[in-house]
């Protein structure tokens, strides 16, 4: 007589959501859509690209400062929401993140959005291979620490990783002095408005803050060319500047 299989054994594991597996993302998990607006159509992420990529509406605000023939080298490149945003302006991206993984993770939402022709993903250290890249355009957007960054009165330059924010701007700007830096929310806005200071003469800057349904998300600096000059803060909401 053959042995009886449970039920339990013949029933289809149902797959489980990023939320299940890990319940420290639940919150973002809520943002799904803000994230990757084509989440649904298999978009991959990591535990860390949950709270680190760039909600995707001020990714698409980053990209339309950038001419659509520009070379644009984004330095951490994550999960891709920044490297998809830019080749949908029409970008050549060389996207550089050190994570395998991610790189895969980046490849096939890349393929989603359809722009898996404009990119150049490159698995490597940005420090090692910066001496090698040319752009007309930086993106930075390093690792502010994770979640925990929020809870920081004032972010410094110093808290960024795998460096501190100085040496990653001298490394970016041997490349170009048209520099995009994505940074926290409460980070020190003299730290980096000192940044421009750092070449010679010292460079146009623009911080712009940048909202998604009315909450603050983050702060953009723009610095060299695609700085507009204006003086003072622009607000960014859901990828419209007012």
């Amino acid at each position: 007589m053959a042995a009886s299989i449970p039920q339990t054994q013949l029933r289809k594991k149902r797959k489980r959501s990023p939320r299940e597996s890990n319940p420290l993302i639940a919150k973002y998990w809520r943002q799904r859509y803000s994230l990757f607006s084509l989440y649904d159509r298999g978009i991959r992420m990591d535990d860390e690209g949950w709270f680190s990529v760039t909600p995707e509406a001020i990714a698409a605000a980053h990209a339309a400062r950038a001419a659509a023939t520009d070379l644009v080298v984004d330095c951490f490149a994550g999960v891709g929401g920044n490297a998809i945003q830019f080749a949908a302006r029409g970008c050549y991206v060389v996207a550089v993140e050190i994570d395998p993984w991610k790189v895969r993770c980046a490849v096939r939402n890349a393929k989603i959005y359809g722009v898996e022709d404009r990119i150049d993903f490159v698995v490597g250290d940005f420090f090692l291979l910066a001496p090698f890249l040319k752009g007309d355009v930086v993106f930075i957007s390093p690792p502010w620490g994770g979640p925990s960054y929020s809870k920081v009165k004032s972010f410094t330059l110093d808290m960024l990783k795998p460096k501190d924010g100085f040496s990653i701007f001298q490394v970016a700007q041997r490349i170009t002095p048209n520099i995009i830096m994505f940074l926290p929310r409460n980070v020190d806005i003299n730290q980096v408005e000192e940044l421009s200071w750092l070449s010679s003469p010292p460079l146009s800057v623009e911080i712009e803050e940048n909202y998604i349904k009315g909450r603050l998300k983050g702060v953009t600096a723009y610095f060299g060319n695609i700085a507009s000059g204006s003086a003072g803060f622009l607000q960014l909401c859901s990828g419209t500047t007012s």
